[in-house]
């Protein structure tokens, strides 16, 4: 017969950084694509000859999409700063708390990762080692997300500023290249975003709400072991 326990998982301030940067991102994300559409420029091909436009005119045509930059610019830069701060935040309290500890990543965790990649494309039976509260996948992808933030806040400050923060611009090559690494991390956001849903389903209902209440309740075995064999 099974019992049920609850284990704490997620302290209260994690849960509260999550959710606010959920929306928020959410909202830079979309902000800043009304202001990329102003300004569609970026292709992949090569010369004249074009292999895939992230947004063909057809796009444009099927949704009636509006070019409202001005919009979106005033929305991207005042949840800018909420993103900022709740980023700040963020840092300062998993080095203060100590939980830099369970996301930091260790030598194994690329090879780990790796592992929990075919595993939870069912690719593979045997199940991933999990060392503390997260796996080697979500190490590596919690950690990148940080120095994903920290990229996102100098390559807008970049393009918001060119002359101002002059520096800040030389540091990414210029304001052609701040503006592409700012709407590639964009891309990686997404991409993260698609992931990390698809992981939460995977996981289920009782690690979703571990990120809403803070505990997980698991089943615990109350049979006895056997007893050994007697000398």
């Amino acid at each position: 017969m099974k019992k049920k326990e609850i284990v704490k998982k997620h302290p209260l301030a994690i849960r509260w950084f999550h959710w606010i940067n959920f929306p928020v991102l959410g909202i830079m994300i979309w902000s800043g694509l009304l202001i990329y559409w102003a300004n569609d420029v970026y292709k992949i091909g090569f010369g004249s000859t074009t292999l895939l436009k992230f947004f063909p005119d057809t796009f444009y045509k099927a949704l009636n999409v509006p070019f409202r930059l001005s919009e979106g610019m005033a929305y991207h830069f005042v949840f800018m700063w909420l993103f900022f701060l709740n980023g700040i935040a963020y840092v300062i309290y998993t080095a203060v708390s100590g939980e830099w500890r369970l996301l930091m990543p260790n030598r194994r965790s690329f090879k780990e990762a790796w592992q929990v990649l075919l595993h939870d494309l069912h690719l593979s039976k045997t199940t991933p080692p999990v060392t503390g509260k997260y796996n080697a996948a979500q190490r590596i992808a919690y950690t990148a997300i940080i120095f994903m933030g920290i990229g996102s806040i100098l390559t807008g400050l970049a393009i918001y500023k060119p002359v101002q923060l002059g520096w800040v611009c030389s540091l990414f090559g210029g304001y052609k290249m701040a503006r592409i690494i700012h709407f590639a991390l964009t891309i990686g956001y997404v991409l993260f975003f698609l992931v990390h849903l698809f992981q939460v389903i995977l996981a289920g209902w009782n690690n979703f709400q571990a990120m809403i209440t803070g505990f997980e309740v698991k089943k615990i075995s109350d049979e006895k072991p056997a007893d050994g064999p007697i000398n």
